[in-house]
């Protein structure tokens, strides 16, 4: 199916740069831009893409509070924050505030496309250039116990942590997407997460996952 997408960056350049990159790609259908946080959460309510690939660092209303408004507003759309900026702080607030992917401005078309991909099928893109900031923010030591999960709980949160959708968990340990669902459900519940990219940051965080 076509991705939809809206594109959020302050600079003209970029905006029409990602446009005129993205419209080469197979399958994917540019909806929109905005110039700040605050015109992308109003085009993203008003046409509903699938993806918006946000900037954090713009006037007005920044990428990571305009996500954090779409997460409230239009939960369905998905955002993978595309910028320069890789440090540990921006990308912990970023996936805190509820973005699926984070994704910095040297990736490559097809990287974007693989990201947003991923990110649609409700998986988690995470570029390998900022997974180490994950793990350096998320400083504290472990649970011993990982917050009570049980091994299966451990299991899918490693394969969710590799960008897996529900559907591709079920194939890949033999049960149904039902019963991943309940799985996901149960181990959110219990780290206190919100969103797949929280439980990402927590599987990096408790080693869940090699950083």
């Amino acid at each position: 199916m076509t991705i939809r997408v809206l594109l959020a960056d302050d600079q003209r350049v970029v905006r029409e740069g990602l446009a005129l990159v993205l419209g080469l790609l197979p399958d994917v259908e540019v909806v929109g831009a905005a110039a700040d946080g605050g015109e992308a959460v109003e085009l993203a309510v008003r046409l509903r893409p699938d993806i918006v690939l946000m900037d954090l660092r713009m006037p007005r209303v920044d990428g990571v509070e305009a996500t954090r408004r779409l997460k409230q507003r239009a939960p369905e759309v998905r955002v993978v924050v595309l910028t320069t900026y890789s440090d540990d702080r921006s990308v912990l607030e970023a996936l805190r505030a509820g973005a699926r992917g984070y994704l910095t401005k040297e990736a490559g078309g097809e990287e974007i496309l693989a990201a947003m991909e991923r990110v649609r099928r409700d998986g988690a893109a995470l570029d390998p250039a900022v997974q180490h900031h994950v793990l350096n923010a998320l400083h504290e030591p472990p649970p011993r116990d990982n917050d009570g999960l049980t091994p299966r709980e451990v299991e899918v949160l490693a394969l969710i942590a590799g960008g897996l959708s529900n559907g591709e968990i079920a194939a890949r340990l033999h049960i149904s997407e039902g019963t991943v669902k309940s799985h996901v459900n149960h181990l959110l519940a219990k780290i206190g997460g919100r969103d797949r990219a929280q439980a990402v940051a927590y599987a990096y965080k408790n080693k869940i996952v090699p950083g």
